[in-house]
């Protein structure tokens, strides 16, 4: 009996063991990280032992400050750690917490622009031209490139306050003055370089789109030959690596934000995007918050998943939000086949098949069938669906656009794709390759299907003009953001950009597969990414002619520069394109400025429904709601105009805003509405005198009226003879 009871008892004993295990081992397991974002920056020495304390309330008293996966206490306060969803619900209940959201990751948006936009290689500016510091929020830089080479340059400007975190292969100069890399998990791949240094190549295209060096002779095996340049080549970078092969995670994103905004840079330049309905639960929004508090302004990317409406990923109204537009210069790529037809696609194409000529099947005519793949299948010519016997030495025509790793492996000796839309990019494959329309790719098809032994060839792609330029492109994302009816800011140049890359292969090849051995120094690719940069570059252009000007006046010059766009040329007018296609030489000198400080924000807050004591909280200070705030959304003093009223039938709004004087000491103003059908728009006052530079001066601009379509463009232009101000103004009919 006494036995028996201790074999009972041990057992009990041993299943009490095992729940508790399977109980810890459960709680680990539904932990995830989580920000604990709580606003403005306090005493650094009082933070750690707050945020232990904090800890230990919700986890136990077992927890301490290593627990953290970071701290971040330099510009603005809060930190990551590992919750399940119970601790993080207890933790956003405590006091002094804005927000708690979980960790997740964002996306990349993946010269002769800067010449197509008018910017002068060389200007004469103020010698401060080189203090101004563009950090750039990517998967690194290659240091080595030349566009990124120190001669000329003096040490750093005195106010960068940070360093170069460089291991044995990474060095900083006098070009980029600073490198750090962020990676809480640690979940390197074999792909990824423990270091600033960029394996992806996605982070040193962007660099040197906003701030490269000139670089004559600069092109991809010959295509796009030219000098390649940034906005402002006179600028130091400062390189905040927080992209991986795995993708960017928002705990290390916060981070760089913190670091940087201590560090001295001016602007921010980050071509990576998410989505959140929150400003306060999006790191993007929270870092460049903090950042505009600081003078810095942060140019984001719209994001790629156009042409759709309410895509935008990028929407808080006090950073820039680029979408992507084309430039004048076009690559195509020709087939020719065997009866001598001539078909235009796009690639970029640097193979040379001199002429001759090979066989060509369609795809879904060689299916493997060993790997019991059919022609459904194979027409796609997706990875192993083809069969080698009869693909091997001919050119395929698949029936969509792939990476051309099907038809390599399957032994082609090129691919002809079909599916092509009008304002697709041009990509780099790994084999002789174009990208036609359906149309083409049908009269290709039916070219093999009548002739008995039919051929074709790939011509090395060229380029030409393109005389439709600019227009949006269609994977640009498109407004409205809901809270404030908000568009892109503006568009820059974001299709086929040619821009430095790391010479490396097979780790970052030009087509993005593994196997490609063409090892080049730049490369062309299409994305918000890229035009994004392309308003980095012009922000630090401008503010090197303006040092003391606020980020809101930055964009205002930007905005109310820029060159209109055709809304019949791209869909969703202002929605895709905001104020229009960016022009930064015209922006250096804006005649006008609509100004935004920190407290304009707060009253924008406190519009849109968030309590005084949310508000205090981030900012630091005494900041609250003054009564009569629901105007406030529609009456911060942006440089455009957006309503979306209940009913089309019945429209009545007026916006209040203030401009100030940055043109010429005395000048007078005249208000020019250009209104469509159905609506009365009307400024009071409609001229405007000015008797000195920086003073201001406001105005109302009232909408009436009726519309007959959901989206209804016009605009406002303030006009003295010799600056022209533009701001559009939309009216949309139910809100997305």
């Amino acid at each position: 009996m006494a036995g028996k009871t201790t074999s009972l008892l041990m057992l009990l004993l041993l299943s009490f063991a095992s729940t508790l295990l399977i109980g810890h081992s459960t709680s680990q397991s539904d932990r995830k990280a989580y920000i604990v974002y709580m606003g403005n920056k306090r005493d650094e020495v009082s933070t750690s032992s707050l945020y232990t304390s904090m800890l230990q309330d919700v986890i136990g008293s077992h927890i301490g400050p290593e627990s953290l996966l970071y701290s971040y206490k330099r510009s603005f306060h809060g930190f990551a750690v590992e919750l399940t969803e119970q601790e993080a619900q207890k933790m956003a209940g405590m006091d002094g917490v804005v927000s708690v959201f979980p960790n997740q990751k964002k996306e990349l948006h993946t010269t002769r622009s800067w010449d197509f936009l008018g910017l002068p290689k060389q200007v004469n500016r103020p010698t401060t031209k080189s203090d101004v510091i563009i950090g750039v929020f990517d998967t690194g830089i290659w240091p080595e490139s030349d566009s990124f080479n120190d001669k000329g340059f003096g040490p750093p400007p005195s106010k960068w306050k940070g360093k170069c975190q460089a291991p044995t292969n990474f060095t900083c100069n006098n070009k980029i003055i600073g490198a750090k890399y962020y990676r809480s998990d640690r979940d390197f791949q074999k792909e990824d370089f423990r270091s600033p240094r960029d394996s992806e190549g996605h982070g040193t295209h962007v660099a040197s789109i906003a701030a490269g060096n000139l670089v004559s002779k600069a092109s991809v095996k010959g295509i796009g030959l030219g000098t390649a340049r940034g906005g402002l080549p006179s600028a130091r970078i400062a390189v905040y690596k927080v992209c991986w092969y795995l993708g960017c995670d928002d705990v290390d994103i916060l981070a760089a934000f913190d670091d940087a905004i201590a560090d001295g840079v001016d602007i921010i330049s980050i071509s990576i995007g998410g989505s959140s309905d929150n400003y306060f639960m999006d790191t993007i929004a929270i870092g460049a918050f903090h950042g505009m508090r600081n003078g810095i302004l942060t140019s984001s990317s719209a994001g790629n998943r156009g042409p759709y409406l309410a895509t935008l990923s990028s929407f808080a109204p006090w950073s820039l939000s680029v979408a992507a537009s084309t430039m004048d210069r076009k690559f195509y790529t020709k087939v020719r086949l065997g009866n001598n037809k001539i078909f235009e696609g796009i690639s970029i194409n640097t193979f040379d098949l001199k002429n001759e000529t090979y066989p060509i099947i369609y795809g879904g005519d060689a299916p493997n069938k060993t790997e019991e793949y059919d022609s459904s299948l194979s027409r796609y010519c997706y990875e192993d669906s083809l069969d080698k016997n009869l693909v091997k030495g001919k050119i395929v025509l698949c029936d969509v656009e792939n990476y051309g790793v099907g038809q390599l492996l399957a032994g082609a000796v090129g691919t002809v794709m079909q599916g092509r839309r009008p304002s697709s990019g041009a990509f780099a494959f790994p084999l002789p390759a174009a990208y036609l329309s359906l149309e083409d790719g049908g009269d290709i098809y039916l070219y093999i299907d009548s002739t008995r032994s039919p051929t074709a060839t790939i011509l090395k792609t060229d380029d030409r003009k393109d005389p439709f330029a600019p227009y949006i492109a269609e994977f640009s994302s498109r407004g409205p953001n809901p809270a404030i009816i908000k568009y892109p800011d503006l568009a820059a140049f974001g299709v086929d950009i040619l821009a430095a890359w790391p010479p490396i292969s097979p780790i970052s090849p030009i087509s993005d597969v593994n196997f490609d051995k063409r090892a080049l120094s730049y490369n062309i690719i299409s994305g918000t990414s890229m035009s994004c940069p392309h308003g980095s570059g012009a922000a630090a252009y401008i503010k090197s002619f303006h040092p003391t000007w606020s980020p809101a006046a930055i964009k205002s010059a930007l905005m109310t520069t820029a060159v209109p766009m055709n809304p019949e040329e791209s869909s969703g007018a202002e929605f895709a394109y905001g104020a229009g296609n960016i022009n930064p030489h015209r922006g250096a000198n804006p005649g006008l400025i609509y100004d935004i400080d920190a407290l304009d924000y707060i009253a924008f807050l406190c519009g849109q429904g968030y309590s005084t004591k949310l508000l205090q909280a981030i900012t630091g200070d005494t900041s609250s709601c003054p009564k009569g705030t629901n105007r406030k959304v529609f009456d911060l003093n942006y440089p455009s105009f957006a309503l979306s009223p209940p009913s089309s039938n019945s429209i009545s709004h007026v916006f209040n805003r203030t401009i100030t004087n940055v043109g010429t000491s005395t000048s007078t103003y005249k208000a020019i509405v250009s209104t469509p059908p159905g609506l009365s728009i009307k400024v009071n006052p409609s001229v405007l005198s000015f008797t000195s530079l920086k003073q201001k001066l406001s105005f109302s601009l009232m909408i009436k009226g009726t519309i007959d379509r959901q989206i209804v463009s016009a605009s406002l232009i303030w006009d003295d003879g010799t600056f022209q101000v533009r701001s559009p103004i939309i009216v949309v009919y139910e809100a997305f």
